[in-house]
């Protein structure tokens, strides 16, 4: 599973990782982040997690498709060109804003089974086993995707639906030439196919993935097909949901025939505020990523950061106390709204947000214990792609299986990976799901109930003027990834290439522990860091940030994250 390291392996500075970092200094502007200037287009952009799905999104557009065509098209490219996130099988966010300023959300986050219950994780002692809310049947919550892609379909687009499955139907039916990246990924997950699976999956090999292998989903290519000649009743009913209920059947799940039906995706009202006379346009719950988004960047509102200097000990450190404070909120106070009274206004109230910062101090680091929620009187692995048309209509989406290839379950004769999103829950207050992070009473489980997500599609507004698209993968990563991309293009004005390929960090409360790309940052920096008290934890990257700027001469720039194989496309 992919896991940050437990808190108790992180130690103080040792001569050999002041060396590592010190020599990763100067490795960082060669590679990763040697790309400043992303790809710019006159009218139109895509920018997704593979070349495959991007070329599919321009092509909708290039026939006259608008942009929520193209989200059509580029979700279900996904499910067959990007299979560790993409999918048919999980579900997502996304937030919208059309030429005439109209904005608005998107819903498709998947749903506890009807038979779920709030201690189905706990042993009969109490102890919570996580690896049954991870691996396997019993962590996947009921699919959204396709009944999402479908209502967005029906309320905004303009080409017919089958035109835009239909290019997804040909790359499963054709295959897929995978890179390093996809053969590294599918190797590294071969005993785990295995464990969850009582079939042998087309994605399972006898002999290791290599780069250029051929990977073909002939079951996916039935169903997606069969969406595309009955639209729901392709996926929530007929032979592809007889498929899934016989595989839930066979390995102890819970998803009944009754909540295929009785699923929904749902239109939602974004969060909206404002930053340096930006607006901010955000998903709100069953997403924190939104309101954490709009709450920290309300706090950092009053602080010089060009004058803190772009990744400098003093940026560095303000917006971990930032970070701090917004996560130690979203354990207690965030949840599905529509089981759970999120407190909004209040998580959003300037005055309460200027409380939070008045015990910040430059001079030494936070502490996470004596950081807590706070009161009033009266809560890794997806993927996310940009669109911009060419009549300025804008999507950012956000779709997900939760970890890596989800469950690791693939439906028999469907072809398509089930979810482990059930993990998003609080399994148990206080115990941290995959991606470390903990929650309580308002993300318990319920029956029908989204868990809470940490998706934030955003859209960043300029005088009435779309000025960016902007999202990322990363679990708890997400908001801050997305956060920091914010701030570099409006605070330290970086293109959109040179903001995605910059080193990133992250904070989320607990564990307390300040998460550094490897070899990204400067050594002394670092080391004044873990002088005022904070702990630093080098990883690998965090976040695949896929963005679009609406340059000042009305071009477009796409930043194609190269810590993966995204890309952009337009014209």
């Amino acid at each position: 599973m992919l896991k940050y390291p437990k808190q108790t392996s992180i130690h103080l500075f040792s001569f050999k990782l002041i060396l590592m970092l010190w020599l990763g200094c100067f490795l960082h502007t060669s590679s990763l982040y040697a790309q400043q200037t992303g790809l710019i287009t006159d009218k139109a952009m895509v920018v997704s997690a593979h070349p495959e799905a991007s070329r599919i999104g321009k092509e909708i557009l290039q026939k006259g498709g608008n942009a929520f065509d193209a989200t059509v098209a580029v979700e279900f490219a996904l499910a067959v060109a990007y299979p560790i996130a993409g999918n048919i099988g999980g579900g997502g966010l996304l937030v919208y804003r059309k030429n005439n300023g109209e904005i608005g959300a998107l819903d498709y986050r998947e749903k506890a089974p009807m038979k779920a219950s709030r201690d189905m994780y706990l042993d009969a002692k109490g102890n919570a086993q996580d690896n049954l809310s991870q691996l396997g049947h019993l962590a996947v919550g009921v699919p959204g995707t396709v009944d999402g892609m479908l209502r967005l379909h029906k309320q905004f687009g303009k080409l017919p639906f089958k035109e835009l499955i239909q290019p997804s139907i040909d790359l499963a039916q054709k295959g897929l030439i995978i890179t390093e990246k996809e053969a590294n990924n599918l190797n590294r997950f071969q005993d785990d196919f295995k464990k969850a699976n009582k079939h042998a999956p087309h994605f399972i090999n006898n002999t290791p993935w290599k780069t250029g292998d051929v990977l073909k989903q002939p079951d996916l290519a039935q169903t997606l097909t069969r969406i595309r000649e009955e639209g729901r009743a392709g996926f929530y009913a007929g032979k592809t949901a007889e498929f899934l209920i016989k595989e839930m059947k066979k390995g102890g799940g819970i998803i009944s025939q009754m909540d295929l039906d009785l699923y929904q995706a749902i239109w939602r009202r974004p969060v909206v505020g404002t930053y340096r006379e930006h607006q901010i346009i955000s998903m709100s719950p069953p997403s924190s990523g939104g309101i954490l988004l709009l709450q920290m960047l309300e706090m950092l509102e009053t602080y010089n950061l060009e004058k803190l200097g772009l990744h400098s000990a003093e940026m560095i450190q303000l917006i971990t106390e930032v970070e701090r404070r917004a996560y130690a909120d979203r354990a207690k106070h965030l949840g599905d709204m529509d089981f759970y009274p999120v407190p909004i206004e209040n998580l959003l109230d300037k005055k309460y947000l200027q409380q939070r910062m008045e015990d910040f101090s430059f001079e030494k680091a936070g502490n996470s214990t004596q950081t807590q929620a706070g009161s009033w009187s009266v809560s890794e692995e997806t993927t996310h792609y940009s669109i911009v048309d060419a009549e300025g209509n804008a999507v950012s989406a956000t779709t997900t299986l939760n970890g890596a290839y989800g469950s690791k379950v693939v439906v028999q004769g469907a072809g398509f990976f089930l979810n482990n999103e059930m993990d998003d829950f609080s399994i148990k207050p206080g115990f941290p799901n995959v991606y470390g992070l903990v929650g309580g009473e308002a993300n318990a489980i319920a029956p029908g109930k989204r868990m809470l997500s940490s998706m934030t599609p955003t859209i960043v507004v300029k005088d009435g003027k779309l000025k960016m698209v902007v999202g990322t993968p990363g679990g708890s990563t997400i908001i801050t990834s997305v956060l920091q991309n914010i701030i570099h293009v409006i605070d330290f004005g970086l293109g959109m290439q040179a903001s995605v390929s910059s080193p990133r960090f992250h904070h989320q409360w607990l564990p307390d522990v300040i998460y550094v790309e490897e070899g990204s940052f400067d050594a002394a920096t670092l080391q004044k860091l873990t002088q005022k008290g904070y702990k630093i934890q080098p990883r690998s990257g965090i976040g695949r940030v896929d963005a679009i700027l609406v340059m000042p001469d009305g071009k477009l720039e796409g930043g194609a994250d190269p810590r993966g194989d995204d890309a952009a496309a337009g014209f």
